[in-house]
Parts: structure tokens; sequence; C-alpha cells
């Protein structure tokens, strides 16, 4: 058996999984990058694949470092605000949550050597080296609901359709627990017989209640070097080391509406992992007015560990009474508490190659406009097992699930900055396509930017936000038939951002 395969998972792809084994949601989490970098590249919404000579090139085209005229250093910082708005069963009053967070959006040093104007001696005339990190990846949220479900659509109708055997049930009554089905039959809440798995009586609806707390993100640590052939072509590759964080806590409680068994679930997920890609990209100088840009990364090779535990607690109300053979009370129990232990397990994603397409038109010592478009295929992102024990897993049924659920995507960037002479305004506008082939929900990510700067000598100082929009629709587990309760999630997500910079 795969190392706890484990309960409550994913019908819909949201910000946070509650299936501690890895799944589809795993490879999709870790996919689906946003784009970064500078308060400059972050007021264009990232439409910077021809732009050229800003940090942001890292992780976008490092062909446009070959641009730089002269060598630099700056640091990004960040704040940002979540807002969640969920509705359980499309029916109620919705429940609200927020959270906030303040992070490193990036830091980058610019090693620039430029030839002389009146050097011929080449016709290579620039080269720059680069180092610094951008994030690409923001899990903070915050989101909970609450709503009232019949008995056929609570967790205990879950219960009733186990997801191992009864033997492997009772076996961690004995050696430990390691899933639902055996932390249920602990708390008194399921029985085994000839007939299957019962649970203990309810009546009347079920009020049901989460919190899902996530924290985290991912950064990318780039090493790369652009370089300018005739000032004409501008041609670039990078080493990409990504960091990745996410944490999640959830608790569920469910209370019959008689009060006569009430249950709350807390887990806890950790993981950390790290990972690296590589990129590549050019661009040409059609003439004084327009450029273009293309850059392709290589698929993102990531080994992740999951930490992660489980407990579930029950009340009793009167106090649940244990009988023997004979009908004889034997114990009374008004609560019971069971719990899994720590466990680890390594495992590695492979998220699919992007490539990105831009134009940039610039509007002589007035600004520019630019337009990007990036390519990712969700459908090819892989779960692979690290381990080389007898629980190594193939994962084929999770990668079969990743095929059949996730479609490539086409990403739309839009950007445009003026200069008025020491001042710069950005606008930008980005749209990010729904992964999912079955758009029975529309999860399409729209990006609405904005952004000032100030340069002055060698000094600059940028300030930008970012106001991201999306849906989510999530079920907390899964029933026979597709009866599980659905809640449907709007988030919008405020971002604001500052990067000084120092050029010498």
């Amino acid at each position: 058996m795969k190392n706890l395969k484990y309960w409550l998972s994913i019908a819909f792809c949201g910000w946070a999984s509650h299936a501690f084994a890895q799944t589809e949601v795993d490879a999709l989490r870790y996919s689906q990058t946003q784009f970064g970098g500078s308060a400059r590249t972050l007021g264009i919404a990232g439409a910077n694949t021809a732009v050229g000579a800003d940090i942001g090139n890292l992780s976008s085209n490092p062909a446009g470092l070959g641009l730089y005229q002269q060598s630099e250093a700056n640091l990004t910082l960040g704040y940002g605000v979540t807002n969640t708005s969920s509705l359980y069963n499309g029916v109620g009053n919705a429940a609200d949550d927020s959270r906030n967070s303040l992070h490193v959006g990036g830091f980058g040093f610019v090693f620039a050597n430029r030839r002389a104007d009146n050097d011929n001696t080449t016709d290579w005339r620039a080269g720059t080296f680069a180092v610094g990190m951008t994030r690409i990846n923001d899990f903070n949220t915050n989101f909970r609901y609450a709503g009232s479900v019949n008995d056929r659509q609570s967790l205990f109708q879950r219960l009733r359709e186990p997801t191992v055997s009864n033997q492997d049930i009772d076996d961690q009554y004995v050696n430990g627990y390691t899933n639902l089905d055996g932390l249920a039959y602990g708390a008194y809440l399921t029985n085994l017989d000839s007939a299957g798995v019962s649970t203990v009586m309810r009546n009347g609806p079920v009020q049901q209640q989460e919190s899902i707390l996530a924290s985290g993100g991912q950064s990318q640590y780039s090493f790369a070097y652009g370089a300018s052939y005739r000032d004409k072509l501008y041609l670039g590759g990078s080493l990409g080391i990504v960091n990745t964080r996410f944490d999640q806590t959830r608790e569920l409680t469910e209370v019959s509406s008689d009060g006569a068994v009430s249950l709350n679930s807390y887990d806890r997920l950790q993981t950390r992992g790290t990972g690296f890609n590589l990129r590549i990209g050019a661009i040409y100088r059609a003439n004084d007015l327009v450029r273009l840009g293309v850059s392709v990364q290589s698929p993102t090779w990531s080994r992740l560990t999951d930490t992660y535990s489980s407990q579930l607690n029950t009340v009793f109300t009167p106090p649940k009474q244990l009988v023997d053979d004979n009908g004889n009370v034997v114990q009374s129990i008004p609560t019971a508490a069971t719990s899994t232990p720590t466990n680890n397990y390594t495992y590695s994603v492979t998220s699919p190659f992007r490539a990105n397409g831009g134009i940039a038109v610039l509007l002589s010592k007035y600004g520019f406009v630019s337009g990007d478009l990036e390519y990712a295929n969700y459908g090819q992102a892989r779960l692979n097992s690290n381990s080389a024990s007898s629980e190594n897993y193939s994962f084929a049924d999770e990668n079969q699930a990743v095929r059949n659920l996730y479609r490539s995507t086409v990403n739309l960037r839009l950007g445009a900055e003026g200069r008025f002479n020491i001042f710069r305004v950005r606008l930008g506008y980005a749209r990010y396509g729904d992964p999912y082939k079955t758009n029975d929900f529309d999860r399409t990510q729209n990006y609405f930017t904005g952004g000032l700067g100030l340069r002055q000598n060698n000094f600059y100082l940028d300030l930008a936000g970012v106001y991201n929009t999306s849906n989510r629709y999530y079920s907390p587990y899964t029933l026979a038939g597709n009866l599980q309760p659905v809640i449907n999630t709007s988030a919008n997500r405020f971002t604001t951002s500052v990067t000084v910079g120092l050029a010498f």
C-alpha cells in the first residue's frame, strides 16, 4: 500500500489539498507559477520577454540581460493581502476570510561588461552575468465555510465507503492508525461486521464547518548570462534552482442536529524541497522601434518531502455505551481521541516545460508597450517516487489523472510604460487560462497591475501593485455518485511591491 493513502481527496482543485497522499493536485500546485521579479516587471504584468534590461529577465528571458548598459544591485519587498469568500453548496451566506503576508519578492546582482563604441575588435558588444532570486508562487491563503447537509452527504457517508479493507482497518486498531478509516474505527464512530462498515446512528441534518490555512511559496534562485551581438541579436541562458515551501493546516467539525455525535479532525502538512530548471532565450531588434523575444524553459525537476499528521476527536451525548456479548455495559465513553504519528514521504514532481514569445514596441524616449504569450501544458506534469524500499510507488493512477484532467493553456500578458523625465508610469494586464479540460467551472485567473517609478543618476525606486482575481471549487472528501458538498471560493489578492536599485 502506498504510504498513507490518505483520506479526504480533492474533487476540485483549490488552494489546499486535504489529501496527504501525493495526488494530481500536488502536480498542478507546483506547476502553476506566476510572473514575478522587480516592481518594474510586476507593474507591466510580467510582459518583459522582449523588453530587456531588467532583473525580471532572470525568470522570463535571460537574453534581456544583454541589453544592460551598466551593473546594478536591487532588492524587492512585497506585502500581500488575500481575501476569500466561500459559498457552501451554492446556498446560504458566504463565509469571508483573509490572510496577510510579508515577503521578499526578489533581489539581484547584475555585472555588465560592455565594449567601448570605438572598439570594433569583435561583433560581441556586451556580456552580462546576473544572479538573483525571484518569487514565482504564493500559497498564502485562508478560507472557511459552514453549512448543513443531510447524512448521506456528510463525512459519515464517506466512512460507509471505506478506502481500505476491513482487515486493514482492524490491523490499524492494533498497530497504529494511518488513515481516516482507522481513526474513525478507533474513535468509536464505526464498527466492523460481516456486512461491512456501519456507523453510529444520527438523526436529522448535519452541520459542517471547516477552516483551511495555507502559507508558503516558491522562489527561484537564478544564475544567468546574456550577450549582445552587434546590438541587434541578444542571446542568454540561465540555471534556476527552485525552493518550495508549503504549509497547510485544516480543521473540520461535524455535528448532528440532535447533538448526539460530534467530531473534530485536525490535520497538518508541511512540504519542503528543491528543484532546478534551464532556460534559454533570444531577443531580436528588428529596428529602433520593435523588439521580438522568445524563451524556452525546461521542465522543473523537484524533489519534495511531505511531513504530515492527523488527529480525530469525538464527543458522544449521552456517552456511548460499550456492551459485552451478554448485553452488559462494560464501558461508558463520553469522548474519544485518536491520532496518526508524524510521517515523512519523499517524492518528486516534474512540472511541464514553458515557452514564451513577446514583442515590445518602443515609443522613442516616451516609453514602450509590450505583450507576451506563454504556453504550458499542465497535462505533462508528473509525480514519481524517490523511495528505494519495498514501498516504492509507481504513481501510475495519479499521473493518469493528470493526463485526464489537465490541458495546455496560453497565458496572456500585456504591459506599458510611460516616461516623463525622471518619472515612470506603468500599467498591465495578464490572463492565465483554466488548466482543466472540463470547464464546468471557470478557473481563469486575471491580473490587473500598475506602478510608478523614479530614475535619477545611479539610483532608482519602483512601486507596483498587482490585483489578482480567481475562482476555485473544492470538496473536503469524495462520495460515490459525486454527492459530496461543493464549496465555491472566490478570491482576490492585492500585492504591493517596492524595488530599490543602485547602478554602478
